[in-house]
């Protein structure tokens, strides 16, 4: 998404900007708030408030521990880094180096609650936003909505947060113009792609064959009537 000329993110109807992201890419490399806040020039309070302000919504995404006149240690929680990786891929995309794929699954509703709705599919159930009177839907989820883990390191729901999980195992990872696409069997008739930068892809240690878990938000998942004739 793009506003004023730059890009942000719409996550659960909270913008998270440049600047957010800025300051969480500080805490993650100098491992302190207050030393973020320094190096970047910026207000320790602001940051820590905005912090705050962005847990409220997204859950947690900073880790602090206390101790010292330095206000002790902080770390990025898995969550976060997802965050900082769906960053990169929207500066990727905003200055034209990549175009997000959308990877589709056919599957049936099973439960409606609002505009959001239970869907069985071969990979797994999900849940995703569903048109009001059908059943038979095909889901689609775009590349750059997935975040990759180690099953370890999958992130927990929260109860500000609805997570779908696809568990799978990669069976091709294609590189290009500092981004890599990272395709997943996750036991349905199609595969689920993830766009990632190459900075994520080192952090994984990626490789064909890998064991992985796909996340992915359920407000960012879309349902259509799957025609007759498919």
């Amino acid at each position: 998404m793009e506003t004023r000329g730059k890009p942000f993110l719409d996550v659960d109807g909270v913008t998270v900007d440049e600047r957010d992201i800025e300051a969480l890419a500080g805490i993650d490399q100098y491992g302190s708030m207050h030393r973020a806040a320094a190096e970047l020039g910026r207000s320790y309070s602001r940051i820590q408030q905005r912090v705050s302000e962005l847990e409220e919504t997204l859950g947690p995404l900073v880790t602090r521990e206390r101790g010292g006149a330095g206000g002790g240690g902080s770390t990025l929680t898995a969550n976060a880094r997802e965050l900082l990786g769906r960053f990169d891929r929207l500066q990727a995309e905003f200055s034209g180096l990549a175009r997000a794929e959308e990877s589709v699954f056919s599957g049936t509703v099973v439960d409606r609650d609002g505009r959001l709705g239970t869907i069985e599919t071969q990979a797994g159930t999900v849940r995703g936003i569903v048109p009001p009177d059908a059943d038979r839907v095909q889901v689609s989820i775009r590349s750059d909505a997935v975040g990759l883990t180690t099953p370890d390191e999958a992130p927990k729901p929260t109860g500000t947060s609805v997570r779908n999980q696809f568990r799978g195992t990669v069976t091709a990872i294609e590189t290009e113009g500092g981004l890599v696409t990272v395709t997943v069997d996750v036991g349905a008739e199609s595969p689920l792609r993830a766009l990632l930068t190459e900075k994520s892809l080192g952090t994984l240690t990626l490789e064909e064959g890998d064991t992985v878990v796909a996340s992915f938000k359920a407000t960012g998942t879309r349902a259509v009537p799957k025609q007759d004739s498919e």
